[in-house]
């Protein structure tokens, strides 16, 4: 976990359209909040950068003290229609008004609606079915759930195995946990149940081995025949990339899965409504998941998550023996319903789509400046992520990741703590909705930062108001106003 220093240093102002740093950081008044925290919460809760929100529109987070920063990290990949829509607001005032806030699986008519609209962007609206909930880690369990019972009654218990990454996170519930990648996460379990298993992820960076092939060997070599699996689920993207599947390896997975009567389940809980410029990202690998679990983005706000699935699969329980306690929660569903319309009207998977051909070179750009220590940038529409590793190996460097981390929040840059499965990778997702100018102003930034990190620059090498000169701007892309993005 990231450790902050809480102690506020001087760093030179900046002030331009979309950043704003006025004060020390962290700023001092806001340390006694801090301090109340630490006697209140358990040290899990921190481990961000020490910032105290404040507002947050669109792709910028402002403090109380006059400082902003233009996010990079969409909540933790949440708000992918910007933060705090107006059309999502009023949504929540109208559900608020009229004086409906809980109904646990009794039925509302939004509800239903959103159940329709979801069914209607899955891989086949006539026959998959929709289930709301509350969590992505919800949604990965439910996969688990289904994919199981649904090789017990169709082959019975030999069919029991559940495969799926190494480094993989599917949540924070025990299910997921055995289902995710990470040995630490599972220590606290101390006896685990066998039949989860993993076996490596196919990025070309930390396992240089893409082929499917490596995937059948490590399934006989861990005593488990493809005849005996029940399940596979796979995260559309490994977060701390992020890692994207090769398209022939996720094809043979597909036929894997179909030879055997294998439940293939992707985890779209970061990727979803149109993070890596499709609106799921499994598209871009011209499969058909069975169960496809959703959250985050689902709804640029409040908490909801859902699996979309096959109907015989979700169909296997009984009336009243699957459910959640806040399934199709009022406030959440409305939400949501506001979210995918923005999404789907202003074409923001699309977007993503176009503005990653600016964000995903510049970012190979410049990995390319440093590339001892920055050993691979990937990405696809606005996802993107660097990793920074000791120089000339493959070993994660958090300490540096860090640095430049720190080195972009005192310069009116925010991300989230690096992420990966050493704390190697500097994490990029700002909202779907960010300007074309806030984008390339951004990637300026991190630039910046990482040339003073790695290279050894001087602040004072900046150009006006905390930017690069003219010399380093880059070439605009052009964007009709049609397709432009609305902020609230």
């Amino acid at each position: 976990m990231a450790v902050y220093d809480l102690t506020p240093v001087k760093v030179p102002k900046v002030e331009t359209k979309y950043r704003s740093i006025k004060t020390q950081i962290p700023v001092p008044e806001s340390l006694p909040i801090f301090g109340s925290l630490r006697q209140t919460e358990p040290q899990s809760m921190s481990g961000q950068p020490p910032v105290i929100w404040d507002k947050a529109e669109d792709c910028i987070v402002s403090d109380r003290w006059g400082n902003r920063w233009i996010d990079w990290s969409s909540g933790v990949l949440i708000t992918n229609a910007g933060h705090g829509r107006k059309e999502i607001c009023d949504s929540l005032r109208e559900v608020i008004d009229h004086g409906l806030l809980a109904s646990y699986v009794f039925v509302h008519e939004r509800r239903a609606r959103l159940a329709q609209m979801l069914r209607d962007i899955s891989p086949d609206p006539e026959n998959y079915r929709v289930f709301l909930m509350s969590t992505g880690s919800e949604a990965t369990e439910n996969c688990i759930k289904l994919s199981k019972t649904y090789a017990l009654k169709n082959h019975g218990s030999r069919k029991k195995y559940f495969v799926t990454f190494n480094w993989a996170f599917h949540g924070r519930t025990m299910g997921a946990q055995l289902a995710g990648g990470d040995e630490k996460q599972k220590e606290w379990m101390v006896h685990r149940d066998p039949t989860f298993v993993q076996v490596p992820f196919p990025d070309g960076f930390k396992n240089e081995d893409t082929s499917f092939d490596l995937f059948l060997k490590t399934l006989i070599e861990k005593g488990v025949q493809p005849r005996d699996v029940a399940g596979v689920m796979t995260e559309t993207y490994q977060g701390g990339g992020p890692d994207f599947l090769p398209l022939d390896y996720a094809q043979k997975l597909q036929a894997l899965c179909r030879e055997h009567d294998i439940v293939m389940c992707y985890d779209e809980v970061q990727a979803g409504f149109g993070r890596t410029g499709k609106m799921f990202g499994y598209q871009h690998y011209d499969v058909r998941p069975d169960l496809i679990a959703c959250g985050k983005g689902i709804s640029s706000s409040l908490p909801i998550s859902a699996v979309i699935g096959r109907e015989d699969i979700m169909g296997l329980y009984a009336a009243g023996s699957m459910t959640s306690t806040h399934s199709g929660s009022p406030l959440p569903v409305a939400a949501a319903i506001a979210n995918v319309e923005i999404i789907q009207r202003e074409q923001l998977a699309e977007r993503a789509a176009r503005l990653g051909e600016i964000l995903i070179p510049e970012l190979h750009r410049i990995q390319k400046k440093y590339p001892a220590a920055l050993g691979c940038a990937q990405g696809k529409g606005l996802v993107g992520g660097i990793q920074v590793v000791k120089p000339g190996t493959k070993t994660p460097d958090p300490d540096m990741a860090l640095r430049i981390n720190i080195a972009c929040l005192q310069k009116g840059l925010l991300m989230f703590a690096p992420v990966g499965s050493g704390g190697e990778c500097i994490k990029i997702a700002p909202p779907l909705t960010i300007p074309e100018d806030a984008l390339r102003e951004s990637i300026q930034v991190l630039e910046e930062a990482v040339d003073e990190v790695l290279g050894g620059k001087n602040p004072s090498e900046r150009g006006p108001q905390g930017n690069f000169s003219e010399s380093h701007r880059l070439t605009s892309v052009r964007e009709s106003p049609e397709e432009g993005p609305k902020t609230a």
